[in-house]
């Protein structure tokens, strides 16, 4: 569908089910490059290439909250996601929601052009990348463009309940104990919601992070899974748990 026919589509925003921040707009973050890379030839499926990653796809087929903690490169996100879109094939759920918080990594980028999702684009997109891996470019932005996924930051999560959903919290290393506390208060009934991230890696000032602290207390709950990855569990180059054991 070229971007001059797509019409914009409003039915997500009744009944308060879905908040996207992509409706009425012609420009869409799955461009035309990934379409032509990933309607090719996608995954449909996958398995766990170490003991770690096992159990974590385990816990969120078993459990309605998982905490994914672990290094970076140990597929957190790419589980989480790939779960979510099993699930949704499956019919298990309704929709899924993405989330993380748009921070910058280390660095200062300035006022970014555009309007809201313009500016949110360059965070979302390794979500977007996951997502076409999965599916299939043209199959996601049909989903994105009917509501049926939705990826959107942090602060559009406030206030809401997430039923029949999968959400996954990405990056969480970045959001503070309140933040966290609010977005795991959002699940709902016949939802399943992941979170995942490293706290060695958050780019907030030191002491503001919940995820270490939170994590820490939920492990007390018997009904919430909270998985820890280690360097073993990393799947990149090899060189990234080598740096990450020295860094």
């Amino acid at each position: 569908m070229s971007k001059k026919s797509r019409k914009p589509r409003n039915s997500n925003r009744e009944n308060n089910i879905v908040h996207t921040a992509f409706d009425n707009h012609d420009w869409h973050p799955l461009d035309d490059e990934i379409n032509g890379r990933r309607d090719q030839r996608y995954v449909k499926n996958i398995k766990p290439r170490s003991d770690g990653q096992e159990a974590l796809m385990k816990a969120i087929d078993e459990y309605s909250l998982t905490m994914a903690i672990g290094p970076a490169g140990t597929g957190k996100t790419y589980i989480a996601i790939s779960k979510a879109v099993e699930a949704l094939e499956k019919g298990e759920i309704e929709r899924i929601i993405l989330s993380r918080p748009a921070m910058e990594a280390g660095e200062s980028l300035g006022y970014l052009p555009g309007d809201l999702h313009e500016k949110m684009a360059p965070y979302l997109r390794p979500l977007y990348d996951s997502l076409g891996d999965r599916m299939g470019g043209r199959k996601v932005r049909q989903y994105i463009d009917d509501g049926t996924i939705e990826i959107a930051p942090v602060g559009f999560m406030r206030g809401r309940t997430l039923n029949n959903a999968f959400v996954v919290i990405d990056e969480a290393q970045n959001c503070t104990y309140g933040q966290l506390k609010m977005l795991l208060s959002r699940l709902g009934w016949h939802s399943t919601m992941v979170v995942t991230g490293d706290p060695e890696q958050s780019d907030l000032l030191d002491g503001m992070s919940g995820l270490s602290d939170i994590s820490r207390r939920l492990e007390a709950l018997k009904n919430v899974a909270v998985c820890r990855l280690k360097d073993t569990d990393i799947v990149r180059h090899p060189l990234v748990a080598d740096m990450l054991g020295v860094l």
